[in-house]
């Protein structure tokens, strides 16, 4: 393997101040001498088949099914339980839609519910109002608020979770966790203040999206944004796109996978880690990983002991991890890899990206304008706001859950979860249920037509 390197001997460190006040153009600021590693030939693409989750849905879990097809049920009540509730409509079973009459914070005073049934769609966009938040009531009760455990086909798009409140057990404390689970789409969703990490891959998960979310603010003195693959035991297919990390000690992500799996890191910001961003671990027999577009930010709680990507071979067994990098950023008087992850270098990926990816740029510009649950809260708004300043800090400010707006929600008098006035729009009956018809024969199910309806009013 030959990788191509600018010596980074004359690299510029540009001073924090300066950084915040140039940050949105940061790329066509940074010395052409700066240190990069690229691979020799640019990455090859190959989009998987298969009707997609949703108009837009991409990467290696967007085929999943999700709830097409099934029943609409409302969720008419910020209630943990019973009637009307989140908890009622995850844990049915069959196909189905969770679709939101209310907005506010769902606050589990019991344990949080798993999500165990496959066929699951939670369209938080259509929460009126602020939308919907997921936290708990602390300990000891307190408990990751989103789990999708030994299940299938499930889509999870714009909903927050967001964990102000302390629980019983620091190591059962992630904002999000997917467990021996296969065809989950988490998209547009936002996280903050885990006392584990804010998202969690565990077991043997497999065909994987997680896509333009915003993870900020772990918790320290475990401060970790995304711990993707934890004690697997086959390979896997995993994307990992267009998200932006924040305001997280390391674990930027953090790729443990192994040998045979698809891996993909694309189109992200990662920003203000303190002791390393990526890290690629080969415990269960060497990541082959591919990170492309992403842009590795410093910040006020990074240094110049702080890696971009890191190969920790400390624990490694058999094969040994493979990396792929291309059109990445690194922004910051910070190492961009150790030795050992450019012992790992390859020229070409280890599998073909599922995705056409972004320039470099293109995507920190995407990300910052589209990426997280919308409409935005104070809190995404602030994570954004320091990545273009240069500003914030790790574990600052404390936890506190942005004020809500309960907001109206919009008619819907058959109850097929579609707004009326705009089904008339498209030719539909608002007094007949017809989600899953195609009311102007476009190809497109009423309902899917309808989510993107409601994206575009959301601001996406």
């Amino acid at each position: 393997m030959t990788a191509k390197r600018r010596n980074g001997a004359g690299r510029k460190v540009w001073p924090l101040a300066i950084l915040g006040m140039v940050l949105v153009a940061a790329y066509a600021l940074i010395p052409t001498d700066g240190a990069r590693l690229e691979a020799a030939q640019p990455p090859t693409v190959s989009t998987p088949g298969g009707t997609k989750s949703f108009p837009g849905a991409i990467g290696w879990g967007a085929s999943s099914a999700g709830g097409r097809g099934g029943k609409i049920i409302y969720v008419t009540t910020l209630a943990d339980s019973g009637s009307g509730s989140f908890r009622a409509c995850v844990m049915a079973s069959g196909p189905r839609v969770c679709v939101f009459r209310v907005a506010g914070v769902i606050r589990f005073t019991t344990t949080p519910p798993v999500i165990s049934e496959p066929y699951l769609t939670i369209a938080g966009q259509t929460a009126p109002g602020s939308g919907i938040v997921l936290a708990h009531a602390g300990a000891p009760v307190g408990r990751t608020p989103l789990v999708i455990k030994n299940t299938h086909d499930v889509v999870v798009r714009n909903i927050r979770v967001r964990a102000d409140l302390p629980g019983g057990s620091r190591g059962s404390e992630d904002s999000i966790t997917i467990e021996h689970a296969t065809k989950v789409l988490v998209d547009h969703v936002s996280a903050s203040w885990a006392r584990d990490e804010l998202i969690n891959g565990y077991a043997d998960n497999d065909y994987i999206t997680v896509s333009n979310s915003i993870f900020a603010w772990g918790i320290p003195t475990h401060d970790k944004c995304a711990l993707l693959a934890s004690d697997p035991t086959d390979a896997q297919h995993f994307s990992f796109i267009g998200n932006l990390c924040a305001h997280n000690g390391d674990r930027m992500p953090d790729v443990n996978f192994p040998h045979g799996s698809c891996l993909e890191v694309v189109d992200n910001i990662f920003y203000n880690a303190q002791s390393r961003f990526a890290e690629v671990w080969e415990l269960f027999g060497g990541t082959p990983v591919s990170f492309v577009g992403n842009s590795f930010i410093g910040g006020p709680n990074t240094t110049n002991l702080t890696v971009g990507i890191a190969r920790d071979t400390s624990t490694s067994i058999g094969t040994p991890a493979v990396i792929y990098a291309w059109d990445n950023r690194f922004v910051g008087a910070f190492q961009d890899m150790n030795a050992e992850a450019e012992q790992a270098l390859v020229n070409q990926p280890p599998c073909p990206l599922t995705i056409n990816p972004a320039s470099a740029v293109n995507a920190y510009t995407s990300v910052l304008k589209k990426a997280g649950a919308f409409p935005r809260d104070s809190i995404d708004d602030q994570a954004v706001y320091d990545v273009e300043h240069g500003s914030g800090r790790i574990g600052q400010p404390a936890p506190v859950m942005p004020a809500q707006t309960a907001g109206t929600p919009y008619p819907d008098a058959d109850k097929d979860g579609m707004d009326d006035n705009w089904e008339v729009t498209i030719g539909a009956n608002p007094r007949v249920p017809d989600a899953w018809g195609d009311a102007n024969h476009n190809g497109v199910s009423n309902f899917d037509e309808f989510l993107a309806y409601r994206d575009k009013v959301l601001g996406l």
